[in-house]
């Protein structure tokens, strides 16, 4: 079996080769290392390897594993990036302990996490989901309601709207897929042009990174090529 760090320079070594077929520097792609489901000695080990940027999708689990490392002062660089499905009520221990959030899909949402940011913390950087796919099981808006989220996102005094994320629908047709990412990349870049401060396209996974790339994405959001299978 490979050990972790392994997996991680094959990882750094397939965003290296995407980002120079298509004409960009390593350092444009940021790797975001989805530790879900894994322990916080895995995200220790990570990070002893020169990851910063860790995303979790399950809030408890995910507090556990901050509150832990906030414990250790050689940790405070760790990036945290909620990136799972949220739900209102949930809101405030996501303001409270995360650096970013991904999948802001509505206004309701958007507004709890900006009136519950406590006051000592910097502002919160977010993104918005969008569902390029349709599909019922996921979360995000349509890419005509993305444009009036972000317009209402971007002005909420405690969040600062960096980008868009999304998951693409899960097929083997090339084709399809090439097609969601242009989609996304074109609404990024119509957002880009409206808000200086946009500069995140969160897109692919460990399936699709090559792919995703090379269609414009700057975060490749990566769990089991890193970890392993899913705990």
């Amino acid at each position: 079996m490979n050990s972790i760090s392994t997996r991680l320079q094959q990882v750094l070594t397939q965003i290296e080769n995407a980002a120079s077929t298509s004409c960009k520097k390593r350092c444009e792609i940021n790797l975001l290392a989805v530790s879900k489901t894994k322990p916080v000695e895995q995200v220790m080990a990570v990070y002893a390897l020169g990851q910063r940027k860790f995303g979790e999708n399950y809030l408890q689990e995910a507090i556990e594993k901050i509150t832990h490392l906030q414990q250790d002062s050689n940790y405070d660089d760790i990036e945290w990036h909620f990136i799972g499905p949220i739900q209102s009520n949930k809101t405030r221990p996501i303001a409270e302990h995360f650096d970013w959030v991904q999948s802001i899909d509505r206004l309701k949402v958007a507004q709890r996490l900006n009136d519950q940011r406590p006051a000592e913390m910097e502002k919160l950087n977010v993104c918005i989901q969008i569902n390029i796919s349709a599909e019922d099981s996921k979360s995000g808006a349509d890419l005509q309601q993305a444009r009036q989220l972000a317009e209402q996102v971007a002005n909420l005094p405690n969040l600062v709207l960096r980008g868009i994320m999304a998951i693409p629908e899960k097929t083997d047709d090339l084709d399809k897929l090439k097609s969601q990412f242009n989609q996304l990349e074109s609404l990024y870049l119509s957002l880009q042009h409206q808000y200086n401060q946009i500069d995140t396209l969160s897109m692919g996974m460990t399936n699709d990174m090559e792919l995703a790339i090379a269609q414009g994405s700057n975060m490749v959001r990566v769990g089991t090529a890193i970890f392993g299978a899913r705990s």
